[in-house]
């Protein structure tokens, strides 16, 4: 493997190669930065460039991009509380907190670091342990995936805020939206009312920004700030200290390793990832309360579970051939285009290649460190752009964005619809993440309930018997009861702590 390794870095330590993967890494970053246009956008528009390319030089060209494109959500994620791409909606929580409170420099620190040892920790995985891993990964079945998704959804409780009503009927609302279009297997329309814009339902992007960005343009607008955005300079340091550092190491291996675990399970990927990293940081802090005010925790979780997801994705389409998100759809094509035929066989067959691309990641995420880093005087300078200049520069980055998706006026209307909703859930107290978080796993419980009822031809008991599920089901239910029992422990900690102020 060393040998093999060796190789691989020999293959693509050339001028051209690496001038390659640093024009993707700056293509990726753009890309990323800007809402809409994402890393998947990214590897479409340059994946013919790479036809008349070497495999290796290609393939190059398309790493760069892909880690370019998913860290480069950060920056507008921590600026202006856009999600640049959907592995970034958990940074928003707690990086733009950060940076309204003059701490955009060591937000984006923090952001980067994470997104590099993330992203590392991933590529090293996908080396050394990328065979059995896909061997386990090609066992989940619909059951699986099934018990796996409910346990997700127990995520929106840990998600809701101080209302845990009011976060389930936005899980619930955001499911009810994922379900407008056609069906899953028989594709029959459903909520269309007739209108056959809505045959294809409602895409990601759009309801992302719509939820995230308009809503908050909305609220700026409804309080006439026309000044530039306050922000303390003096406190922008970059510098962590080791202490600092030491502190999220916890929290930073365990959110890698969901986002490295979600990665490897087909069809989730890093949308997914860095909400349950989010939540599970947020379970098991001494301080819950604070997350959502500005503090590193939640920005270390979502970017570094992001990132880690990066190399889990890789892991069954290298090993199995099969794409574990839209971004490694694009690189599966990438790879027959080159004549390379993804699966078991294509370490055997063509393992220069494949530890070429390997070597590529690597030295992509060390140009990604180092980029994001040089370009963070220049992002923090956004800050003290006025607001009544900078807003719409930034409503029509959203919209250039939402018609990018699918080149349609429809996906616009859905953007300014969803913001709409945003801004009234917002004002009303409702949470915007478990609707997020209903509209993304709701098709994934509806796809296979159904392809499980028609393996089991009706029945239900092996969503309850299957090992895995089991599992994953028990997880679920002791999910639930240490979250009610630490609600209901938190409530009598409060009582006595009011009783003792009122005795005193």
């Amino acid at each position: 493997m060393l040998e093999m390794l060796i190789a691989g870095f020999t293959a693509v330590l050339t001028f051209k190669i690496i001038l390659l993967i640093v024009l993707g890494v700056i293509l990726g970053l753009i890309f990323g930065s800007i809402p809409g246009l994402t890393a998947t956008m990214a590897i479409a528009i340059c994946l013919p460039i790479t036809y008349g390319m070497e495999p290796a030089a290609g393939m190059s060209l398309l790493m760069g991009l892909y880690i370019g494109g998913v860290s480069g959500g950060l920056i507008p994620a921590i600026l202006l509380k856009l999600p640049g791409t959907p592995s970034s909606i958990a940074t928003t929580f707690d990086g733009y907190p950060m940076a309204q409170k003059g701490l955009a420099g060591k937000a984006f620190s923090y952001a980067i670091l994470a997104s590099f040892f993330g992203g590392l920790l991933s590529i090293i995985v996908l080396i050394l342990i990328s065979p059995p891993l896909g061997n386990l990964a090609v066992q989940f079945g619909p059951f699986e995936y099934f018990a796996i998704v409910i346990f997700s959804l127990t995520l929106i409780a840990s998600l809701s805020g101080d209302s845990i009503s009011k976060g389930i009927m936005a899980g619930l609302l955001g499911i009810g939206f994922a379900m407008v279009g056609s069906a899953p297997i028989d594709a029959f329309p459903r909520f269309t009312f007739g209108f056959s814009s809505l045959d294809a339902g409602f895409n990601l992007l759009p309801v992302l920004i719509g939820l995230f960005a308009i809503s908050e343009i909305l609220l700026t607008a409804e309080q006439k700030m026309k000044t530039k955005l306050k922000a303390d300079y003096s406190n922008s340091g970059y510098r962590l200290t080791i202490k600092e550092l030491a502190g999220q190491g916890w929290n930073f291996l365990r959110s890698s390793l969901i986002g490295l675990g979600i990665g490897i399970l087909p069809g989730i990927g890093g949308g997914t990832s860095n909400l349950v990293a989010y939540a599970a940081a947020k379970n098991q802090s001494k301080n819950p309360e604070k997350f959502g005010t500005g503090i590193p925790d939640g920005v270390v979780a979502s970017e570094s579970s992001n990132n880690a997801a990066i190399g889990g994705a890789l892991v069954p389409l290298v090993s199995l051939g099969i794409p574990g998100d839209t971004v490694t759809a694009m690189l599966l094509g990438g790879l027959v285009l080159h004549g390379l035929q993804p699966g078991p066989m294509l370490i055997q067959t063509h393992g220069d290649i494949v530890y070429g691309i390997f070597a590529a990641l690597l030295i992509a995420n060390v140009f990604m460190l180092a980029f994001l880093y040089l370009g963070m005087r220049g992002f923090i300078k956004l800050l003290s752009i006025p607001q009544h200049i900078l807003l719409p520069i930034i409503i029509t980055l959203c919209v250039v964005g939402a018609y990018g998706v699918n080149n349609r006026l429809f996906d616009v209307g859905a953007l300014l619809f969803f913001g709409v909703i945003g801004y009234l859930m917002m004002k009303f107290n409702f949470p915007l993440t478990p609707l997020v978080l209903g509209f993304i796993l709701g098709p994934l419980l509806e796809t296979n309930l159904r392809r499980g009822l028609m393996l089991s031809q009706g029945d239900f008991t092996p969503f309850l018997t299957e090992p895995i599920a089991a599992a994953f089901l028990l997880l679920t239910f002791f999910s639930l009861f240490f979250k009610f029992w630490k609600n209901r422990k938190n409530r009598k900690d409060l009582n006595v702590t009011d009783h003792n102020n009122v005795t005193s």
